[in-house]
């Protein structure tokens, strides 16, 4: 059995008519507290103001102007913990639904071939971005905009990164992605895929063999896994799982989990695209393990709901603490100990502590890791003279982008550790206006 049609195509947005209905629920406040919190700088308080007015081009040209990457940032961003947060409209009722309407903008202008940015006069200092995903597009097409020529290096066989390969298809589908790539590539950004820059100095070459700046954004694609020893049979990453789902192994996966049990290690969205997945494939039960509280799982609250209704088992206040394998090296449970919920952490949530006395064990046939992403080991070898802080993330600066190395500059998760689309989006943003003052 295929189960491709389970994972085609994701949801349809709003229409036009619901577009229209939302955006005429706004209150169009001054000085807008939406707009304030976007962190990419969208400005959804101009888009909806002139959709409301029925400016389409111009509510289109404001998201993509502020933000090439709009319609991602539509789809994948927790909008209800960003921009809709803040809405006035909160403490009247619901508060506008920010993210479809900026998705439906972006569908409207693919749909119509209403083509929005456009670039400069073309500069002659070259620039040399390392990594396609959110952060890496997002310089290239400002740097484009602004007339540079632009080459994109990018590991893997196709651009978008995350994008691609770390978000299951029916959220966020390979049509949507390729609609947002054409926008890019109309800048006139070149693309050199397969093209890993893994050599001994490699990215200080860049600055040798041509190019007046470089930007690293080459993503996390190492996993965090509760123990070293990762090689058993039935044990996956998040990484390696999502991306073998959008890389051709599909129905190798539903042969694995078809009338099996699974459990999933996380409570964030990538943990939530897991045991959506794992379900659609056949699997007889999964169970989504986290050693916190519902109310604290950092997933959003729609997703949580979802999975829910999907018949997810929520196995919460439980910490992983190692697996069970059989003689044949296959996991055949994951080790759990209660917890229960002490003082506040840095994270804003109740730490858990382990009640001692409670381990068991919960039967699986199967386990994926979703408990974060970090930089891949060994230290690498291509930018060795750009300094690493305690994690191997790259030391930037925050409101530049700059590296501790003349003409390097860098930014998404390498920079600041795993986070949102929607901020790599905006580290893109700062680096390519310093890199612009730097290139002169």
């Amino acid at each position: 059995m295929s189960y491709a049609d389970e994972f085609s195509k994701m949801k349809e947005g709003f229409d036009m008519g619901q577009a229209i209905a939302e955006a005429d629920r706004c209150l169009l406040c001054h000085d807008a507290p939406c707009s304030k919190g976007c962190p990419a700088e969208t400005d959804p308080a101009t888009f909806i103001r002139k959709l409301r007015f029925r400016n389409l081009t111009g509510a289109v040209r404001t998201i993509k102007t502020n933000n090439i990457l709009g319609g991602a940032c539509g789809v994948l961003c927790p909008t209800a913990e960003l921009c809709e947060k803040e809405c006035s409209a909160t403490g009247i009722g619901q508060p506008i639904a920010i993210g479809k309407i900026q998705r439906f903008l972006v569908e409207h202008a693919h749909e119509t071939g209403f083509e929005v940015v456009e670039s400069k006069n073309r500069r002659t200092e070259k620039v040399a971005v390392v990594g396609s995903g959110p952060a890496g597009l997002s310089c290239a097409a400002e740097l484009a905009k602004e007339g540079f020529p632009v080459t994109v290096f990018e590991a893997r066989e196709e651009p978008g990164g995350v994008l691609r390969y770390g978000v299951v298809s029916y959220r966020f589908d390979m049509d949507f992605l390729a609609a947002e790539m054409a926008d890019i590539r109309k800048l006139g950004v070149e693309f050199k895929c397969g093209t890993p820059i893994d050599g001994q100095n490699g990215a200080e070459d860049l600055l040798k063999n041509g190019y007046q700046a470089v930007f690293l954004a080459p993503g996390l694609w190492g996993a965090v896994s509760l123990q070293e020893k990762t090689d058993i049979e039935g044990l996956y990453s998040s990484v390696s799982y999502l991306e073998g789902l959008r890389n051709g192994q599909l129905d190798a996966f539903a042969e694995k989990i078809e009338n099996k049990t699974v459990a999933v290690i996380g409570g964030g969205s990538v943990a939530m695209d897991c045991v959506g997945s794992a379900i659609r494939l056949g699997a007889k039960d999964v169970y989504l393990v986290y050693r916190r509280s519902y109310t604290q799982m950092p997933a959003e609250e729609d997703e949580r709901i979802e999975a829910l209704q999907a018949g997810i088992h929520f196995i919460l206040l439980n910490q992983p603490v190692g697996y069970v394998t059989g003689d044949d090296g296959c996991v055949k449970g994951l080790r759990l100990r209660r917890t229960a919920l002490g003082e506040t952490d840095a994270s804003g949530r109740r730490t858990p502590v382990n009640i001692e006395g409670s381990e068991w064990v919960l039967p699986a046939d199967m386990v994926i890791e979703a408990i974060g992403n970090k930089a891949e080991d060994p230290s690498p070898t291509w930018y060795p003279q750009v300094k690493l802080d305690e994690k191997k993330l790259i030391k930037v600066d925050p409101n530049t982008g700059k590296t501790s190395m003349e003409g390097i500059f860098a930014g998404g998760d390498i920079g600041r550790g795993p986070a949102l689309v929607v901020n790599a989006v905006q580290d893109g943003k700062v680096a390519a206006r310093a890199m612009k003052e730097y290139l002169g």
